[in-house]
């Protein structure tokens, strides 16, 4: 799944891959903005941090135990979601479009208006 889950994340319009932080993990910028990180925990177990509305990531790790407070981020508006396989795809899907639109809302109207294809 982390094959699609770079695929889906480079789709985005605008996206692009960093590596800030080194060779791991892989940072997922919107106009200079981190939406998502891919990383491996520990042996085997992908991971990916999502902005989250702290309220929604609140309902999320009630729900999921593979949804936790952002590992090495900001844990009222980040999630590390585990892949491991107890989520759907379209639902972690779901959640890196959720992190993605927060970033760009956030975005001042010129950087909004600069991303490629968006409207």
């Amino acid at each position: 799944m982390k094959n699609s889950l770079i695929e889906y994340c480079l789709n985005k319009n605008g996206a692009f891959l960093d590596y800030p932080f080194g060779p791991d993990p892989m940072v997922f910028k919107v106009a200079g903005k981190m939406f998502a990180f891919i990383f491996e925990k520990d042996e085997n177990v992908v991971c990916i941090n999502l902005k989250c509305d702290p309220a929604i990531a609140e309902n999320l790790r009630e729900q999921h135990e593979a949804v936790r407070p952002g590992y090495h981020m900001n844990k009222e508006h980040w999630n590390t979601v585990m892949i491991d396989g107890s989520l759907e795809e379209s639902d972690v899907f779901d959640m890196i479009d959720h992190s993605y639109d927060l970033v760009v809302k956030k975005l001042p109207k010129r950087l909004r208006e600069s991303i490629p294809q968006l409207n």
